[in-house]
């Protein structure tokens, strides 16, 4: 968000098996809030809210489970191939997953913070990126996306490729990140980064209400 915003938020971002939570996780180590768009997502669902009476409304009560609590496998086979279905399945949880992000971004604002983190997977996909301050992207190479994504969950070489191949390349998302954190390496390589990145953009944003570099 512009320096005229109560306080700036900062997207984080990157492919899958690239080490986005390994990031977002030491970003709150670090004090920062962060917004898990994840999370979210999963909370704006639960049995008793509004969002979840709506899907049940649009799709059937066969996408429950006994419990009363959405059967993601069941949902994600009926949308999975249907881009209407996606929108209106898009179109029922993505307000409420922005005003929750609000909500939250808000309240931390009133605590006192500075800056927020919104970490969310589509964040270029989507565009949302262009409303925030700026963009983090985690980065590593396709060689170890890829080992990374078959040893998390247990895909074959085919299988995860497969994955990756569905998603935006990477090197998409780079083109529009204003940082960049590589984690192709050692963990303790990556939180280095991570802790200076974080030193950096308080700094800016407590000088002059923005994280983006002055030459930008």
């Amino acid at each position: 968000m512009s320096t005229n915003s109560p306080g700036v938020i900062i997207g984080l971002t990157g492919g899958i098996a690239s080490g986005k939570s390994t990031v977002s996780r030491h970003f709150e180590s670090l004090g920062v809030t962060v917004i898990d768009a994840d999370r979210i997502a999963r909370k704006v669902v639960e049995p008793g809210q509004p969002a979840l009476e709506d899907i049940v409304e649009t799709f059937g009560p066969d996408i429950l489970n006994e419990d009363g609590t959405l059967n993601r496998t069941a949902l994600g086979a009926r949308v999975f191939q249907d881009p209407d279905l996606r929108a209106r399945l898009g179109a029922i949880t993505h307000p409420r997953i922005a005003q929750e992000m609000a909500r939250q971004s808000a309240a931390a604002f009133e605590r006192g913070e500075p800056w927020v983190i919104y970490d969310a997977a589509l964040i270029v996909e989507n565009g949302l990126f262009k409303a925030f301050d700026s963009l983090i992207v985690v980065a590593c190479s396709p060689e170890t996306q890829l080992q990374r994504l078959m040893a998390r969950d247990g895909l074959s070489v085919d299988d995860a490729r497969a994955r990756i191949d569905s998603q935006m390349p990477l090197g998409e998302k780079l083109k529009v990140a204003d940082f960049v954190i590589d984690n192709d390496q050692s963990l303790d390589h990556t939180r280095r980064q991570v802790d200076e990145l974080f030193n950096s953009i308080d700094a800016r944003i407590r000088q002059t209400g923005s994280a983006r570099p002055t030459d930008d």
